[in-house]
């Protein structure tokens, strides 16, 4: 069942995105060349205890860190280690939750540590975070959930292809429900899938974490002997964006954006729903 939320337990989701963006910044500041990937768990640590938040990644499933650090080929859910040193080049997702008063936020973006990226690579974020906001735009009272993940494909299949033909969009995760619990229903595919209907109507109080993954290559991927680290099929790079978001009666609140949201759906000729906490 699709959990419906209160205004005032959305004002709790909002308080505990706004530590998810506290740590988004303080761990992409960390994230430079010669960092190791326990150290930007480390960091995020620091962030929850000074928020009084509790993390709801560590000990999920039993995985053993603060926030996924996947770099380069690895699409999602990669464990932060002091053997993994970043450099210069890397392609970094940092994904990262927190939680306040029992109520979940979730939210990823992609890091570029230090220089020397490819315009082929700059284009794959721009292109993975643009299909997000895309998502995230369509999501308003009248849609149902395979508006939010046509939107999403229609966004990367707009954009011209890269080198290695097309964008594979990732095929074995996707976002979800988010609110009492991390992941909840409903699950939301990244693109269209005919044979799943169109899914539950969009109403104010459902809240989602809209997360595209995009590699250069495949769609498939394989996880490691870790029962935790995905991987592209064929070692293409991959970007990953997410933002938890609620629906409102006035329209989307991006609970993990810093203003909301507001500023890139107004690029969309959407309007964000006001901040509870303003």
């Amino acid at each position: 069942m699709v959990e419906i939320k209160t205004p005032s337990q959305v004002a709790k989701m909002r308080e505990a995105g706004l530590v998810v963006a506290a740590m988004h910044r303080a761990c992409a500041e960390a994230a430079v060349p010669g960092a190791t990937t326990k150290d930007l768990d480390e960091v995020a640590a620091k962030v929850l205890a000074d928020h009084g938040a509790k993390p709801n990644f560590l000990g999920y499933g039993g995985f053993p860190g603060n926030i996924c650090t996947s770099v380069n080929d690895v699409v999602v859910h990669g464990i932060p280690s002091r053997e993994t040193v970043l450099k210069a080049g890397d392609l970094l997702s940092i994904d990262a939750g927190a939680i306040i008063d029992g109520w979940h936020g979730d939210a990823a973006l992609t890091v570029f540590v230090g220089e020397g990226h490819s315009a082929e690579l700059h284009e794959l974020s721009r292109v993975t975070e643009g299909s997000m906001w895309a998502g995230i735009a369509a999501m308003h009272k009248g849609n149902r959930l395979v508006d939010v993940s046509k939107a999403i494909e229609g966004y990367v299949r707009r954009q011209p292809r890269p080198s290695s033909g097309k964008y594979g969009i990732i095929e074995d995760y996707g976002g979800h429900g988010i609110g009492s619990q991390m992941h909840m229903d409903p699950h939301l595919l990244n693109y269209v899938d005919r044979k799943r209907g169109r899914g539950p109507k969009l109403v104010p109080g459902m809240c989602l974490a809209i997360e595209p993954m995009l590699s250069l290559g495949t769609a498939k991927t394989h996880v490691l002997s870790d029962d935790w680290t995905v991987k592209t099929n064929d070692g293409t790079w991959s970007s990953h964006w997410e933002h938890s978001v609620a629906l409102t009666e006035d329209g989307p609140l991006v609970l993990t954006a810093p203003d909301g949201g507001r500023a890139r759906l107004a690029e969309l000729g959407v309007t964000a729903a006001p901040d509870p906490l303003a």
